[in-house]
């Protein structure tokens, strides 16, 4: 049969495909986008089936849904596109490091050796005094852009830093503090709000947070001045931890 004759560009534009696909999962990994990202492409493969059978029918019915599949696309994974434009936008080209490197988000692993614990510890402690704290833990994304606002800094991670930081008479605390590679690149940034409608309790920090999260991949840890509760914030959304070990372990899995 003509459709089992596979040259060498057939496999090497399968294989092209397959990349693709691997890193468009990674980019969208863990977000409620992955559910539909998955049913999108089983649609499609499904109507390239169905076209190579020569199924008339079934192949028109399927090319109508992926005809107007693109309009959908823009509509339904607008938040990724706007982290993938926002990467972009934000890489300095210039810089001494090469392009390539500069786009992160073909990254299959994030750097690991960041001191969860010890950021944990800290949180849990300013928690404790109620001392409102935003952390920021960059990921693929650049936050580069954030940065230019606030104080550079170039510190290793450590709970007591963290603490000085925020504390409520420290000419730190104002703002969030960015964390990269395990270490404290910028304090005092003002990051970018968000649009939502949000509950009357929930103030700037909550904002920002939520902000920062829906343009790009980094998760921010926030440490409400109000309650002392302690929130992590990952796409626009909030979670609560009960204990510092699931709170630990959570993080560890999207640092991986």
């Amino acid at each position: 049969m003509d459709f089992l004759a596979f040259t060498f560009l057939d496999v090497l534009d399968i294989t092209l495909v397959g990349v693709l696909l691997y890193y468009v999962y990674k980019l969208l990994k863990g977000t409620v986008a992955i559910n539909i990202f998955i049913g999108i492409t089983i649609v499609f493969l499904i109507y390239k089936v169905t076209q190579v059978l020569k199924m008339e029918m079934l192949s028109g019915i399927l090319e109508v849904l992926v005809g107007g599949g693109a309009i959908a696309l823009l509509i339904i994974f607008h938040p990724e596109l706007r982290k993938f434009l926002l990467m972009l936008g934000s890489a300095n080209i210039s810089s001494k490091r090469s392009f390539i490197k500069q786009l992160r988000f073909l990254k299959t692993e994030i750097a690991n050796d960041i001191d969860v614990e010890s950021i944990v510890a800290a949180c849990v402690k300013m928690s404790i005094t109620k001392t409102g704290a935003l952390i920021a833990i960059e990921r693929n994304n650049s936050l580069d852009f954030a940065k230019q606002n606030g104080d550079t800094m170039n510190a290793e991670v450590n709970e007591p830093l963290l603490e000085s930081i925020f504390y409520k008479n420290s000419p730190l605390h104002d703002g969030a503090t960015i964390i990269k590679d395990n270490y404290i690149t910028a304090t005092r940034v003002v990051l970018p709000l968000s649009d939502k409608q949000l509950p009357n309790r929930f103030g700037l920090r909550h904002r920002a947070a939520i902000g920062v999260t829906e343009r790009t991949d980094c998760i921010c840890l926030l440490v409400s001045e109000e309650t002392g509760k302690i929130s992590l914030i990952k796409d626009g959304e909030f979670e609560l931890f009960e204990t510092s070990e699931d709170l630990i372990e959570k993080i560890k899995g999207m640092l991986t």
